[in-house]
């Protein structure tokens, strides 16, 4: 064999290598990039039901109520009796259920309730003590999942949320519906901490009733993080992850609103026209935006008096009007999520958020 050949045989093996290596470290960006990293182990797998997206995978994870056998209701007196049962971990929803009570989940841990197919629960009140679905108050370790709250229409009488979680730790919302509340679809408040809620859809389908006595003529506000400037004990507190949610048509403000926490926004989808403000910064609110979606709406980042901190990265902003940057430096989370491109998270989110599985499916990601 000549030089000349030996020569062009070695150029040959050093372009091959040079090659491979930088397809593998392409393929190795491409992956990080897909990536919110701060972790070994990124959360939130198809079919690893370990695995839970977000802040509710830190503090010990959360497994809700497991492998437990499960108690199926179809009525409002079972679900009442099995909700109110220490004993009973698993709740299978099934039908439309009407709630006549507000439900109250309190002092529990390890909990799992569900919905099969269409499973919704419906209240028909507007008062204000007779409003909301359910309470949830100083609980630790439960999911909720694939279940449609469905309210009476936005009508301003200090009233109840369709579901409040007051004081709960360690939560996963996941594939759930939450439409037409009374005071607001859902609200996270009083120390709550490591919330997780994606694929979850907030909408107003029905018009909002006006008069009410707490001076609102339009309270279609969804989502409240963190109830009073004055709560100062949610400092601290209030860590919350909002992954692959649709704020739909109807709603007006408080997408979210939040005081106190450091709460994560991704991969998230906002349409609604009837916006006025979408993500909302209140005081000591911490937040980071990242690789969302806003489509045809106001203010997609609304900064109010005393907010921490927002970044806002990779957005994609289509037909909006008012402010869409943030201001100082955010928190880094401590967990890695599973994330789309922004430009992903359209098709995704509308197709895939809401009570759109056809029963307790985890690893949803």
């Amino acid at each position: 064999m000549t030089f000349k050949t030996k020569f062009t045989i070695a150029l040959f093996t050093i372009a091959l290598a040079f090659t491979s290596c930088n397809t593998e470290d392409a393929s190795e960006n491409t992956e990080n990039a897909n990536l919110t990293t701060n972790q070994n182990v990124s959360t939130s797998k198809v079919g690893v039901c370990s695995e839970v997206p977000g802040w509710a995978s830190q503090n010990g994870g959360t497994t809700g109520g497991g492998t437990a056998a499960e108690t199926p209701v179809t009525t409002y007196a079972q679900l009442k009796a099995a909700i109110e049962n220490t004993s009973v971990k698993v709740i299978k929803v099934s039908g439309t259920i009407t709630i006549t009570t507000r439900l109250s989940l309190q002092d529990q841990t390890g909990k799992t309730i569900y919905g099969t197919s269409g499973a919704k629960l419906v209240s028909t009140n507007q008062t204000k003590d007779g409003s909301g679905i359910i309470n949830i108050k100083r609980c630790k370790n439960l999911i909720i999942r694939n279940l449609i709250f469905e309210g009476p229409g936005a009508y301003d009488t200090d009233g109840w949320d369709n579901a409040i979680l007051d004081n709960c730790q360690n939560v996963w919302v996941d594939h759930c519906e939450f439409r037409d509340g009374v005071d607001g679809n859902f609200d996270i408040k009083n120390k709550s901490d490591y919330i997780t809620v994606s694929y979850t859809k907030f909408t107003y389908l029905k018009a909002p009733k006006a008069g009410g006595p707490g001076g609102s003529d339009d309270h279609r506000y969804s989502n409240l993080i963190g109830s009073s400037d004055s709560a100062t004990g949610d400092r601290g507190t209030l860590r919350i992850t909002f992954a692959r949610c649709w704020w739909a048509p109807g709603c007006k403000e408080r997408m979210p609103r939040v005081r106190f926490g450091k709460v994560h926004i991704i991969n998230c989808y906002f349409n609604s026209t009837a916006s006025n403000k979408c993500v909302a910064a209140g005081f000591e609110a911490n937040i980071l935006v990242e690789k969302n979606v806003f489509e045809g709406v106001k203010t997609p980042i609304d900064l109010m008096t005393g907010y921490t901190a927002v970044t806002a990265t990779g957005n994609i902003f289509t037909s909006t009007t008012g402010n869409q940057a943030g201001a100082n430096t955010a928190f880094t989370p401590p967990y890695s999520i599973v994330t789309l491109a922004a430009t992903a998270v359209k098709a995704d989110v509308s197709a895939g958020a809401g009570a759109t599985f056809a029963g307790n499916t985890c690893g949803s990601f």
